[in-house]
């Protein structure tokens, strides 16, 4: 059996969120099985199921709501937790928006690691995809296709020179991801920081916490050539958290971006004939036809 996961202790840190700029509190606690990621909001007493059902927003960053409650640029986080087989947590914020950190998930990471891993009794289910799922937004595109393992190929293009065309393909792994995703940081052009900021926006940005992209080239220095649609990956894996299990099956994305991540997620949730939870990523058990995805594990 494949157990769900949680933290051995609980583990704080500090840090800005990128959009509001406001210094936030994060702190991640155990929690017992089938209790799922929640975010909880000290400062209003509330919190938020990570959840497809409770995204608010998806404008640069994806937004969870709750009863007039909001947790922002959430993926990130959710990307590391994810990787590394954490089932149940809960986020502890004191203000509405993750900390950026250093712009990428290597340093949520480092706060598993640091606080542990403890097994739990309950076994995981995986969301095994057995027909594919698409979905496209003019020239924006995404879809998934079933598969033994979570994979992600991904497409960017971009009107700048750096970033006509980049493409990659990443199976999912605890050791892929920490090696080869987590690092990759968030990114932003400079000719349009002063747009967003007059929106309220990248508030908190810097280039301590994103790359910054302007006419000649990067502004600093990259962590990998194709760190850009590293990040895009890392996004996806991070918003595909939301559907509530670990996914086994192929992602591809050409030009997507929260938006579509996110409605990815809601219509898997829809079309419950197009996957069935399974306990292992790579058993698929014969049911009689007719019963639901639901329906189909003990």
């Amino acid at each position: 059996m494949d157990a769900q996961r949680t933290l051995r202790r609980p583990i704080s840190c500090a840090g800005i969120g990128l959009h509001s700029g406001h210094k936030v509190t994060l702190t991640l606690k155990p929690a017992p099985s089938d209790s799922g990621i929640v975010f909880r909001r000290t400062d209003l007493g509330l919190e938020i199921p990570a959840t497809v059902k409770h995204v608010s927003a998806v404008h640069y960053a994806t937004v969870l709501g709750r009863g007039g409650a909001t947790v922002e640029t959430v993926e990130h986080l959710l990307a590391a937790l994810v990787s590394v087989g954490i089932d149940n947590i809960i986020i502890e914020l004191n203000h509405n928006e993750v900390p950026i950190m250093d712009g990428s998930s290597a340093p949520f990471l480092y706060l598993v690691q640091e606080a542990g891993v403890k097994r739990l009794a309950a076994p995981r289910r995986y969301m095994k995809i057995l027909r594919p799922v698409q979905i496209a937004s003019g020239d924006k595109r995404i879809a998934i296709y079933p598969s033994d393992h979570f994979k992600v190929s991904y497409t960017i293009s971009f009107d700048h020179p750096m970033l006509r065309h980049q493409s990659r393909t990443e199976r999912i792994t605890e050791q892929s991801f920490a090696e080869s995703i987590a690092p990759a940081r968030t990114f932003g052009f400079l000719k349009e920081v002063e747009m967003l900021r007059q929106n309220g926006l990248a508030l908190g940005g810097s280039l301590e916490n994103a790359i910054v992209i302007g006419d000649a080239g990067v502004l600093n220095a990259l962590r990998f050539e194709d760190e850009f649609v590293r990040h895009k990956i890392l996004d996806v894996v991070g918003d595909l958290a939301l559907v509530g299990h670990p996914i086994v099956g192929h992602v591809v994305a050409h030009r997507a971006g929260h938006a579509l991540h996110t409605a990815l997620a809601a219509r898997l949730l829809e079309e419950r004939d197009a996957w069935m939870l399974v306990e292992s990523p790579a058993s698929v058990e014969r049911m009689p036809v007719g019963l639901p995805a639901t329906a189909r594990v003990n």
